[in-house]
């Protein structure tokens, strides 16, 4: 199946997740066939087991699946920056590639952006997070000093099921992390908010390979940053072009 112009592109960031590309990739599919011309598109981030030569395979018999490859890793942040530039389609959704977000949840998601005029982002919210209690700990933790500082309304930014706007994203400015506030600088475009709660499951196989962003001592120079940005963000001019005629 191939897709000249796809409407949607599914980003996916992996890392050393071979046993878990075939499954979701016919989830995703499962759950998209028949509703939205689109592509998958795997950003391979400097994997070192057999994740390259899994995409291979699959992607002989699947016209839509492409696969990006970073030399060497350099982040979620990156690969999914890396999938958004490359991506053809005008809304862009992204998942985990360990399994433990349900591709289910897609259209959803999608269909929050595709109908909502004002809508920049469509953030899924995890509901019976399968994480470890200290985890799940430090989320609530830095869930609840992010929000006090920079007002975005999110109980979960890190969640990897979201989707958005193309144009917007690329909008934005681009730093390490940039993923976990996409909800705070969404709005600081101008634009609101969909939430839709997800059930989180289980990692399918192997272990964790991208760091918690969200454990507060990491992520203060970020915060610090973002708040920045929104403080020192001006109202957008109205422009419209003038012709001879007007």
């Amino acid at each position: 199946m191939s897709t000249p112009q796809p409407s949607v592109s599914i980003v996916v960031p992996v890392r050393n997740e071979a046993d878990n590309i075939a499954p979701l990739i016919e989830e995703i599919t499962a759950a998209l066939d028949s509703r939205w011309d689109y592509e998958i598109i795997y950003v391979n981030d400097g994997s070192t087991d057999t994740t390259g030569e899994r995409l291979k395979a699959i992607m002989a018999q699947r016209g839509n699946l492409r696969q990006l490859r970073h030399a060497k890793s350099g982040g979620q942040s990156a690969a999914v920056r890396s999938g958004v530039r490359a991506a053809r389609g005008a809304i862009v959704a992204t998942l985990d590639g360990d399994g433990q977000n349900n591709p289910a949840f897609l259209p959803d998601l999608i269909a929050a952006v595709e109908k909502g005029a004002h809508v920049g982002l469509a953030a899924g919210q995890r509901v019976g997070r399968k994480d470890t209690g200290f985890k799940k700990f430090q989320s609530r933790v830095a869930n609840k000093v992010r929000n006090s500082i920079l007002k975005d309304g999110t109980r979960d930014t890190g969640c990897g099921l979201k989707a958005f706007r193309r144009e917007v994203f690329l909008a934005m400015p681009y730093f390490d992390g940039l993923h976990r506030f996409l909800p705070a600088l969404v709005r600081r475009e101008g634009y609101e908010i969909a939430y839709v709660d997800v059930i989180d499951r289980p990692r399918r196989s192997g272990v964790s390979n991208y760091g918690f962003f969200d454990r507060l001592w990491i992520g203060i120079m970020d915060l610090a940053g973002v708040w920045w940005l929104i403080r020192r963000k001006k109202p957008t001019p109205d422009v419209t072009e003038v012709t001879p005629h007007d």
